[in-house]
């Protein structure tokens, strides 16, 4: 039997949406084994943590295994309380600051994605879920001079999400392509925040909420 924890990570200004994201605190698994344990839960990302002290993570989706990703990156740092993270990618910074968890990361660490751009936020509201193939992120300008997006992400990997709620990898490579602040709505009501700095790094923050505990 395996516990693990929920979180919601993201989440809107009212507490609710955010991405869910699950982790497993204590795991002698391998990777074969852990891919089959995320690939059971069926989250967009499970991490499962080496070692909480020092903040050592492994990241997977249904499917892959991730050397970065920032929604889980967020929700673990939040949760085990450090003050960075040792992911495949590198070393991840993190911190709290009132409501948000902020990460600091490197946008060479994100997976590809298509940054696709429209016109009106409501073209965006008015997406089907496109065919797998293509990691998609659609965004579009609610507020320009304010730094106001609103977006969403289609992973286009075939594993059961066709659309992720919250998306921290895909909101730092958009930061970095813009070179400016963002405040990112994405999905049904997320928000992540993001803050481009002069040593290249990228902040990434939220709202992280404990769902609670469960056990596989």
């Amino acid at each position: 039997m395996t516990d693990y924890d929920v979180l919601r990570v993201f989440c809107g200004p009212d507490g609710r949406h955010g991405n869910t994201l699950g982790v497993i605190r204590q795991s002698g698994a391998g990777t074969a084994e852990r891919q089959a344990i995320a690939r059971e839960l069926g989250f967009s990302e499970t991490v499962f943590v080496d070692d909480p002290e020092r903040g050592v993570i492994d990241i997977y989706t249904p499917t892959l295994r991730l050397p970065f990703a920032g929604h889980p990156c967020v929700g673990a740092a939040w949760l085990l309380d450090v003050p960075e993270l040792v992911t495949p990618a590198g070393l991840v910074g993190a911190r709290l600051e009132g409501e948000f968890n902020w990460i600091e990361a490197r946008p060479e660490w994100a997976p590809p994605r298509t940054l696709r751009r429209y016109n009106e936020a409501a073209e965006v509201d008015a997406l089907p879920v496109p065919a797998p193939g293509e990691w998609i992120y659609a965004w579009a300008w609610e507020d320009e001079a304010a730094g106001r997006i609103r977006a969403r992400a289609f992973p286009g990997r075939g594993d059961g999400i066709d659309e992720d709620e919250a998306t921290g990898a895909a909101a730092l490579l958009l930061t970095a392509h813009l070179g400016r602040a963002l405040n990112i709505a994405q999905g049904r009501g997320s928000q992540i925040l993001t803050a481009p700095r002069p040593d290249g790094l990228i902040d990434v923050g939220g709202r992280v909420l404990l769902e609670g505990t469960s056990r596989l």
